[in-house]
């Protein structure tokens, strides 16, 4: 499954992301890969959800598939694809791409693909999307401010799930 998700989203990026002005997106393609990378980082020795490899050597490969392709992918196509006008449009725009990923997220759990620890849940998950796409937008439009929310937002979930660093 995990393998499949990134071939889809190979595909669809390819398909209907805005390859033209590929430049434009590429600083939030790596905020986003970034993110991912430091999440597995802070969080190596309590984390939050593991995947549970398919076709895949094993979690820490699955990981940078997800950080280094899918899931930069992904955010390309989301911004390449985000409405220029209309508040309700942006918001339903967020509200489709949290669905794909609550869905996907879902079925990865009722297929073992993933798995919740220290108290994290799909609801989570939900939650999170809810917050990380417009945060995307944020680090497209203004990253200095991405940045600095990140921060914060980073700390509260550390503290909440009270995750210990070294």
């Amino acid at each position: 499954m995990h393998l499949g998700l990134a071939i889809l989203s190979v595909m669809t990026a390819f398909k209907w992301a805005d390859w033209k002005h590929w430049k434009k997106y590429h600083p939030t393609m790596l905020f986003m890969a970034v993110g991912a990378f430091l999440y597995e980082y802070l969080t190596k020795d309590q984390t939050m959800w593991k995947f549970h490899p398919d076709f895949l050597y094993n979690h820490t490969v699955t990981v940078v598939v997800y950080a280094i392709a899918t899931m930069p992918l992904n955010i390309f196509l989301f911004l390449s694809r985000l409405p220029e006008r209309g508040f309700w449009k942006k918001s339903l725009h967020v509200a489709i791409w949290t669905a794909i990923y609550s869905l996907t997220e879902w079925a990865m759990v009722h297929t073992g693909r993933i798995s919740y620890q220290n108290n994290w849940s799909l609801l989570y998950s939900i939650l999170f999307d809810l917050m990380m796409f417009p945060m995307m937008i944020l680090h497209h439009r203004r990253p200095v401010t991405a940045y600095l929310f990140s921060i914060v937002i980073v700390c509260c979930l550390l503290h909440a799930f009270e995750v210990e660093l070294e």
